[in-house]
């Protein structure tokens, strides 16, 4: 067994190893290519620890994590999480036993609390969700559906007395057809409401003398369920993908050695990790990059002799497009529009409901309002000329940002607040212009009157599809409106508010918009000045996604689900548009490819060029904890692909993999296949083969855009 610590001249690389971080962590195990690979045990200053299989750097494998506070997990792990069937016992006591997925409670599992009560069945996400039985200590139980930790669908309620309830839930309690019993054979049928205003029904009597006739059915609510809570179970502490590690490859001169500096310092290494509770990292030549540009020598040995946290700063990242102010061509309309949905959305409006009527889907359904600079009853005075301001369909919308958990003072904060728009630096092919808000989280569309036209005919459609399907891919829609400039021009300017798919503090190291034509469909940039920022295309892409199992079977319903929707409502031109973010500048998965470098040919081993703030802030993100959704902060593989000719739809998979987070969803949904695309159509038929090209029925653009997209997005193996 040979001792290398990270100031020895030459550290070992291959075989087992004794090894004592400049973090003050510990490992020891088996070690190759500059971090831990095979069996090995890992001490965390803080306490933790983890004994298993370790792959180039990661926990995977099988293996168990220790917590300080003696909780312990033991069972698989994939890429640093807790993936695959395991078991998690808590400092409590609590025990769940089942299949995980990146970190959360995924699949069938069985978990037993620390109260005496206990759940077998499904969870999706971390939550109880599908088909379950809970049993309480008391003796009562729960058998039936359950939707995000709560009863929620169809299901039967027995109390340990012999009475139950069969029927439907909601949120925890009876809501709409149910039937309650008791052990003499009467039954009570009916429809079930919390706050009784819709509650009726009829009392069947047995042939017992009992009678019931006093009894309210509200007594299920106020007296049975109070001993039926559903306990939330033990929080853990800090998740053990958290706590991993980064290394960094280690560079060496011509002899096979590091050098070390006059001032004691080493050049050659790198790595980042946690440093008594802070964030530290050793450039490869001894400094550290801080915000302001500037760079700082770090003395390793010094450092961690002092016992001191360094905190490295994040740097400032370069933000899309241009700040609207004072002087900009458009500042007046920002301050119009800014007015306006302070306005629509500050309005006070009847109590909401998710079930809208026909008439809230009305195209009539639209009221104007008058702005004058001087303020009117229902408006504030304002420094602009005076302007109309349109709503569309209000209530629907304001329905939406309930459905869709908008708050609507965060959301006027983040378009009415102090701070200015951003335009992106320039408009899309349609001609439209995008505004960003200053938080990133909304983007702001400038439409064509055909766009309004089409929004408005498949609303009722996107509001019973969205509503049906919290995962859909589909944009979202938050707000429709119009300002109408007085004056000579009269010039009317309509917009949609949407969210923003890249909203992440996660830096989005490469774009793409996919189809599945390619009929020009290639970004005409020089690869020099491709960045992080550009938009890349079908015929530029050069990976495939490999999904995990759940994640993969999810992606390809939802998909299947949304372009149902779009066929059926005849749209056609819409796209994937796919944020890429590597996870780490470490050695990919295959041998002798070094760091994401570039985006040239595969042959050169080369994923995309990052910038120096792109690694900056790769190495402070890539272990932050964000919420996990279908299409938002998905952890993946990417593996780099190559295009033997121009005919060939995907290209060869290399061999050449990265870690990813990816974010997606479908956008430019408000195409119809009208006369002017049906031209376009008949017109470049003439000129390239009818299925490459983008304006095609919308049958066979759904068709056609699944075939593709499924051919990109794999099932990881």
């Amino acid at each position: 067994m040979s001792v290398a610590h990270v100031d020895d001249e030459e550290a070992a690389e291959v075989g087992d190893v004794e090894k004592a971080l400049p973090s003050g962590d510990f490992y020891t195990g088996q070690w190759c290519n500059g971090c831990p690979h095979g069996n090995g045990k890992y001490l965390w200053t803080d306490g933790c620890m983890y004994v298993g299989e370790w792959f180039k750097g990661k926990t995977t494998g099988k293996g168990k994590f220790c917590w300080p506070s003696g909780a312990t997990y033991e069972g698989e792990f994939k890429h640093g999480f807790m993936d695959g069937k395991g078991t998690y016992t808590g400092f409590s006591g609590e025990t769940y036993k089942g299949t995980w997925v990146m970190n959360l409670k995924q699949g069938e599992g069985t978990i037993s609390f620390v109260n005496g009560d206990y759940y077998e069945g499904e969870w999706r996400r971390g939550f109880q969700e599908g088909y379950g039985r809970y049993h309480w200590k008391n003796g009562n139980q729960y058998i039936g559906q359950w939707k995000k930790g709560l009863i929620n669908g169809n299901g039967t309620m027995i109390w340990s007395n012999g009475n139950r309830y069969d029927g439907f839930w909601e949120d925890g309690f009876p809501k709409g057809n149910g039937t309650y019993k008791w052990p003499d054979g009467s039954f009570f049928v009916g429809i079930w409401s919390k706050d009784g205003k819709d509650q009726n029904g009829t009392y069947y009597p047995s042939d017992s003398p009992t009678e019931k006739f006093d009894w309210d059915p509200q007594q299920v609510f106020l007296e049975d369920l109070k001993d039926c809570k559903i306990c939330g179970g033990e929080k853990v502490s800090i998740w053990p993908s958290e706590k991993m590690p980064h290394w960094f490859a280690k560079s060496k001169e011509k002899d096979g050695k590091q050098r070390r500096r006059s001032d004691g310092s080493l050049s050659g290494f790198s790595m980042s990790s946690d440093f008594n509770g802070g964030s530290v990292s050793f450039g490869s030549e001894g400094i550290s990059r801080h915000g302001d540009g500037s760079v700082g020598r770090l003395h390793l040995e010094d450092s961690v002799a002092r016992g001191s946290s360094l905190q490295l700063k994040k740097p400032p990242t370069r933000r899309q497009g241009q700040t609207i102010s004072r002087g900009h061509k458009n500042f007046e309309l920002m301050l119009n529009l800014q007015l306006g949905i302070r306005h629509s959305v500050g309005r006070p409006g009847p109590a909401l409901s998710l079930d809208l009527k026909t008439s809230a889907f009305d195209p009539r359904e639209k009221f104007w309002t008058r702005f004058p600079p001087e303020g009117s009853k229902h408006t504030p005075p304002h420094p602009s000329s005076e302007f109309k301001w349109k709503d569309y369909c209000p209530l629907v919308f304001r329905t939406l940002r309930k459905l869709f958990d908008i708050d609507a003072a965060d959301y006027m904060l983040s378009i009415c607040g102090d701070d200015a728009l951003r335009e992106l630096s320039s408009p899309g092919k349609s001609g439209s212009f995008f505004y960003l808000t200053n938080d990133d989280k909304y983007m702001i569309k400038t439409m064509k009157k055909a766009e309004v036209k089409v929004l408005i005919r498949m609303l009722p459609a996107y509001y019973n599809h969205v509503r049906s399907f919290k995962d859909t891919l589909v944009t979202k829609f938050f707000g429709l409106h119009c300002v109408k400039l007085t004056g000579s021009t009269q010039k009317k300017v309509r917009f949609v508010v949407m969210g923003n798919l890249f909203c992440t503090d996660t830096a989005i190291h490469r774009r793409f918009d996919l189809k599945g034509s390619f009929q020009g469909r290639t970004t005409a940039k020089p690869e020099a000045e491709i960045d992080s920022t550009t938009t890349l295309k079908d015929l530029d892409l050069n990976y495939i996604f490999r999904l995990q199992k759940l994640w993969f079977k999810e992606f390809c319903s939802q998909v299947d689900r949304d372009c149902d929707f779009l066929e059926n409502e005849r749209i056609m031109d819409y796209s994937l548009l796919i944020g890429l973010h590597f996870r780490e500048v470490s050695t990919p998965h295959t041998s002798g490819v070094s760091s994401p470098t570039g985006n040239g040919d595969c042959e050169n081993g080369e994923a995309p060029r990052l910038s120096e703030d792109s690694n900056d802030q790769l190495v402070i993100n890539s272990t932050r904890q964000s919420p996990v959704s279908l299409g938002i902060n998905m952890a993946a593989r990417a593996e780099k692909t190559v295009r033997k000719n121009d005919c060939q739809v995907v290209g060869e998979p290399t061999g050449v993999m990265y870690d990813v987070i990816l974010f997606f969803g479908i956008i430019d949904i408000l195409q119809d296949y009208d006369i002017s695309k049906k031209l376009e159509h008949a017109y470049k038929s003439m000129q390239y083969d009818p299925t490459s090209i983008s304006a095609v029925d919308p049958k066979l653009y759904s068709k056609r855009f699944r075939d593709f997209i499924f051919k990109v997005f794999i099932e990881d193996t």
